[in-house]
């Protein structure tokens, strides 16, 4: 009899009679997905280094393949819509509200193959003439606020909210508060037409080059460093990097030749220093744009302030948005025009909680206000970015950039 009432128990529960058998794939789903996030044991510490490519479990229990040089491709997947909330299932069982899932999109990246082609045989944008004048005047060159000013007006390839993208702040925190006050994901949609746009899809094509676990030895292989070049390539054929070249040339910090001033970009964010103890363990790249986990106590994420980098990750189930951090200035709370964002989430189940993203902003433009900041400013620059007052904070690692992002004023 009581075996009788079990088996009735556990059918009206939903659960299968080889509940041994569920229970260890339940197991083995857990164990996956954990391994993700903490990096495993020894033969898994590097996510997707050692192996062309990995499977991983995206949440919901969904399997995810990635690897080193992970590009996903094929049609879209349908949105993934909430439950409602309570209610009664057709048992008659009352169920528990659930949080809304939180929408995954497929990436298409087209032009991936071709850049494994060496660099004098890609194709890249035309040089152009703007219609803009790019020698700075002696008003920026005495202001770097004009200055940094005059770059956002330069930024060309900035996206258009509402019509490039569209974003969901969801419920605002304080800094400390650890709560999901996201029920979705940040990024509603993006077209897909932004990852054609030359420079974004070769700052794309750079983002799986690096581990995120800070302290893990970085091997630059022939292709990525060839990927590397070409982004700087390509960036310095943009509006942006060529006005950056005239004030640091102007100021006598950039070298009068453009291809030694390109020679000076690469390694200023490329070349490969020690942090977390290890030598050869990051790069100004790898921390401002990609992210680094931190192993030391407690983990946590350090850097990763590039809207791009927590859109793919994001749409790989990677990134938990969990709401907008609550601005300093009383009564402007964020909304989805708003290109400045403070923001709190989990990379890989490890919270960073407090990010500050410029949100729609073109790599070349990211590229040119740190690297100008670096040379020409300080720590803190306070400054204007159209209609955003902003702290540009910059620090140095020796002559290198340690780390740089913005901070809402």
């Amino acid at each position: 009899m009581d075996g009788l009432v079990k088996n009735l128990v556990d059918l009206a529960l939903g659960h299968p009679e080889r509940g041994d058998d569920r229970d260890e794939r339940d197991e083995r789903s857990r164990s996956t997905w954990s391994q993700v996030v903490s990096g495993g044991s020894e033969d898994h510490d590097r996510i997707s280094s050692n192996a062309d490519h990995d499977t991983r479990l995206r949440p919901g229990g969904q399997e995810e393949r990635y690897g080193r040089n992970e590009w996903e491709s094929g049609e879209s997947q349908p949105t993934m819509r909430p439950q409602k909330d309570g209610g009664a299932n057709n048992d008659g069982w009352e169920t528990v509200p659930k949080k809304p899932s939180k929408q995954h999109h497929k990436v298409h990246m087209d032009q991936r193959n071709s850049y494994k082609r060496p660099i004098n045989e890609q194709e890249y944008s035309s040089d152009v003439d703007y219609g803009v004048n790019l020698e700075p005047t002696e008003e920026e060159l005495a202001d770097l606020s004009k200055a940094l000013n005059k770059l956002w007006e330069l930024d060309l390839n900035r996206l258009v909210p509402g019509k490039d993208y569209e974003i969901d702040c969801g419920e605002g925190k304080k800094v400390y508060q650890k709560g999901d006050m996201a029920e979705g994901s940040l990024f509603s949609w993006l077209s897909e037409d932004i990852f054609r746009r030359p420079t974004f899809s070769r700052f794309c094509s750079l983002l799986d080059n690096y581990n995120p676990h800070e302290g893990y030895k970085e091997v630059v292989t022939a292709e990525e460093r060839q990927e590397q070049e070409a982004f700087i390539e390509e960036i310095s054929r943009t509006a942006p990097i060529k006005y950056l070249y005239k004030y640091l040339l102007t100021k006598g910090i950039a070298p009068e030749s453009y291809q030694d001033f390109k020679r000076m970009m690469a390694s200023l964010w490329f070349d490969l220093y020690g942090r977390g103890g290890t030598s050869s363990s990051s790069s100004a790249f790898e921390h401002v744009f990609v992210g680094e986990i931190k192993q030391r106590r407690e983990q946590e994420v350090s850097g990763f302030h590039n809207w791009i980098q927590f859109y793919l990750e994001e749409a790989k189930g990677r990134v938990d948005y969990q709401g907008y951090v609550f601005p300093r200035r009383r009564g402007e709370m964020p909304d989805s025009e708003t290109q400045l964002l403070t923001i709190q989430f989990e990379w890989n189940g490890v919270l960073k909680s407090v990010s500050s993203t410029l949100i729609g902003v073109s790599p070349e433009f990211e590229i040119a206000i740190y690297t100008l900041c670096f040379y020409v400013g300080g720590e803190e620059n306070h400054v204007e970015l159209g209609p955003y007052p902003v702290n540009i904070k910059c620090y140095r690692l020796g002559n290198k950039i340690g780390s740089a992002f913005p901070v809402a004023d």
